[in-house]
Protein backbone atom coordinates (compact mmCIF):
# COMPACT_ATOMS: atom_id res chain seq x y z
CA UNK A 1 0.00 0.00 0.00
CA UNK A 2 1.32 3.44 -0.91
CA UNK A 3 0.51 6.29 1.45
CA UNK A 4 1.14 9.98 0.84
CA UNK A 5 1.46 12.09 3.98
CA UNK A 6 0.85 15.78 4.56
CA UNK A 7 2.68 17.63 7.32
CA UNK A 8 0.08 17.70 10.11
CA UNK A 9 -0.30 13.92 10.54
CA UNK A 10 3.48 13.51 10.42
CA UNK A 11 4.00 16.07 13.18
CA UNK A 12 1.19 14.59 15.28
CA UNK A 13 2.51 11.05 14.98
CA UNK A 14 6.03 12.22 15.73
CA UNK A 15 4.87 14.08 18.86
CA UNK A 16 3.38 10.89 20.29
CA UNK A 17 6.30 8.71 19.18
CA UNK A 18 4.29 6.78 16.59
CA UNK A 19 5.96 7.47 13.21
CA UNK A 20 7.01 3.84 12.92
CA UNK A 21 3.33 2.85 12.84
CA UNK A 22 3.09 4.29 9.34
CA UNK A 23 5.56 1.79 7.91
CA UNK A 24 4.07 -1.08 9.89
CA UNK A 25 0.51 -0.29 8.84
CA UNK A 26 0.97 0.82 5.27
CA UNK A 27 4.30 -0.32 3.86
CA UNK A 28 5.33 2.54 1.57
CA UNK A 29 5.13 6.07 2.97
CA UNK A 30 5.96 8.96 0.66
CA UNK A 31 5.89 12.74 0.97
CA UNK A 32 6.20 15.50 -1.58
CA UNK A 33 9.17 17.83 -1.30
CA UNK A 34 7.00 20.72 -0.06
CA UNK A 35 5.90 18.67 2.95
CA UNK A 36 9.48 17.65 3.70
CA UNK A 37 10.62 21.28 3.51
CA UNK A 38 7.75 22.37 5.75
CA UNK A 39 8.30 19.89 8.58
CA UNK A 40 12.10 19.82 8.55
CA UNK A 41 12.77 23.52 9.13
CA UNK A 42 15.38 23.84 11.86
CA UNK A 43 13.81 24.83 15.15
CA UNK A 44 10.33 23.57 14.27
CA UNK A 45 8.81 21.00 16.63
CA UNK A 46 9.80 17.46 15.67
CA UNK A 47 12.02 18.68 12.79
CA UNK A 48 14.97 16.43 13.63
CA UNK A 49 12.81 13.31 14.10
CA UNK A 50 10.94 13.99 10.88
CA UNK A 51 14.11 14.73 8.92
CA UNK A 52 15.53 11.33 9.88
CA UNK A 53 12.26 9.48 9.27
CA UNK A 54 11.56 11.10 5.89
CA UNK A 55 15.06 11.14 4.40
CA UNK A 56 14.35 8.31 1.94
CA UNK A 57 10.63 8.98 1.46
CA UNK A 58 10.64 12.28 -0.47
CA UNK A 59 9.39 12.52 -4.06
CA UNK A 60 9.01 15.51 -6.34
CA UNK A 61 5.40 16.29 -7.22
CA UNK A 62 4.16 18.51 -10.03
CA UNK A 63 1.05 20.59 -9.58
CA UNK A 64 1.25 21.98 -13.13
CA UNK A 65 -1.59 19.86 -14.50
CA UNK A 66 -3.32 19.43 -11.18
CA UNK A 67 -6.89 18.17 -11.71
CA UNK A 68 -8.05 18.69 -8.11
CA UNK A 69 -10.64 21.41 -7.49
CA UNK A 70 -11.13 23.69 -5.66
CA UNK A 71 -7.57 24.67 -4.74
CA UNK A 72 -8.51 27.80 -2.80
CA UNK A 73 -7.37 27.56 0.80
CA UNK A 74 -4.97 24.66 0.31
CA UNK A 75 -1.33 25.06 1.22
CA UNK A 76 1.51 24.03 -1.09
CA UNK A 77 2.17 20.86 0.91
CA UNK A 78 -1.47 19.80 0.66
CA UNK A 79 -1.59 20.53 -3.08
CA UNK A 80 1.64 18.63 -3.72
CA UNK A 81 0.48 15.72 -1.53
CA UNK A 82 -2.73 15.42 -3.56
CA UNK A 83 -0.84 15.77 -6.83
CA UNK A 84 1.64 13.07 -5.77
CA UNK A 85 -1.26 10.81 -4.73
CA UNK A 86 -2.62 11.05 -8.27
CA UNK A 87 0.77 10.84 -10.02
CA UNK A 88 1.81 7.58 -8.40
CA UNK A 89 -1.69 6.12 -7.92
CA UNK A 90 -1.37 6.03 -4.15
CA UNK A 91 -3.87 4.20 -1.97
CA UNK A 92 -4.28 6.69 0.88
CA UNK A 93 -3.69 10.35 1.71
CA UNK A 94 -2.83 11.24 5.31
CA UNK A 95 -4.10 14.72 6.09
CA UNK A 96 -5.61 16.36 9.17
CA UNK A 97 -6.75 19.74 7.84
CA UNK A 98 -10.53 19.69 7.45
CA UNK A 99 -10.60 21.84 4.31
CA UNK A 100 -7.99 19.64 2.65
CA UNK A 101 -9.93 16.52 3.66
CA UNK A 102 -13.11 17.90 2.08
CA UNK A 103 -11.30 18.69 -1.18
CA UNK A 104 -9.66 15.25 -1.21
CA UNK A 105 -12.98 13.47 -0.57
CA UNK A 106 -14.71 15.55 -3.24
CA UNK A 107 -12.07 14.45 -5.74
CA UNK A 108 -12.28 10.74 -4.92
CA UNK A 109 -9.10 10.40 -2.85
CA UNK A 110 -8.99 7.97 0.08
CA UNK A 111 -8.21 9.95 3.24
CA UNK A 112 -7.21 9.26 6.83
CA UNK A 113 -6.05 11.58 9.61
CA UNK A 114 -3.54 11.05 12.38
CA UNK A 115 -6.22 9.94 14.84
CA UNK A 116 -7.43 7.41 12.27
CA UNK A 117 -3.89 6.01 12.09
CA UNK A 118 -3.83 5.60 15.88
CA UNK A 119 -7.25 3.91 15.85
CA UNK A 120 -6.21 1.53 13.09
CA UNK A 121 -3.01 0.63 14.93
CA UNK A 122 -4.98 -0.01 18.13
CA UNK A 123 -7.50 -2.16 16.24
CA UNK A 124 -4.65 -4.22 14.76
CA UNK A 125 -3.06 -4.78 18.16
CA UNK A 126 -0.06 -2.50 17.57
CA UNK A 127 -1.06 -0.18 20.43
CA UNK A 128 -2.53 -1.20 23.78
CA UNK A 129 -4.57 2.02 24.01
CA UNK A 130 -4.88 5.38 22.27
CA UNK A 131 -6.00 7.53 25.20
CA UNK A 132 -2.47 8.27 26.49
CA UNK A 133 -1.39 9.23 22.97
CA UNK A 134 -4.39 11.50 22.46
CA UNK A 135 -3.66 13.17 25.80
CA UNK A 136 -0.04 13.71 24.71
CA UNK A 137 -1.27 15.31 21.50
CA UNK A 138 -3.80 17.48 23.38
CA UNK A 139 -1.03 18.76 25.65
CA UNK A 140 1.16 19.65 22.65
CA UNK A 141 0.86 22.29 19.93
CA UNK A 142 -1.05 19.79 17.78
CA UNK A 143 -4.66 20.91 17.47
CA UNK A 144 -7.23 18.17 18.02
CA UNK A 145 -10.86 19.08 18.44
CA UNK A 146 -12.58 17.77 21.54
CA UNK A 147 -15.20 16.03 19.37
CA UNK A 148 -12.47 14.13 17.50
CA UNK A 149 -10.94 12.95 20.77
CA UNK A 150 -14.29 11.85 22.21
CA UNK A 151 -15.27 10.04 19.00
CA UNK A 152 -11.90 8.26 18.81
CA UNK A 153 -12.06 7.18 22.45
CA UNK A 154 -15.59 5.86 21.90
CA UNK A 155 -14.49 3.89 18.84
CA UNK A 156 -11.57 2.46 20.79
CA UNK A 157 -13.81 1.59 23.74
CA UNK A 158 -11.74 3.81 26.04
CA UNK A 159 -14.38 6.29 27.14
Amino acid sequence: MIVIADSSPLVALSVCGCLSLLDRLFGQVRVPDAVFQEVCVAGKPEASNLSLYLQDKVLIASTANFPIHPLKGLGLGEREAMALYLEISADLLLVDDQRAKKVAYANGLEVMGSVGVLLLAEQRGMLPAIKPLLMTLSASDVHLGENIIIKALQQAGEL
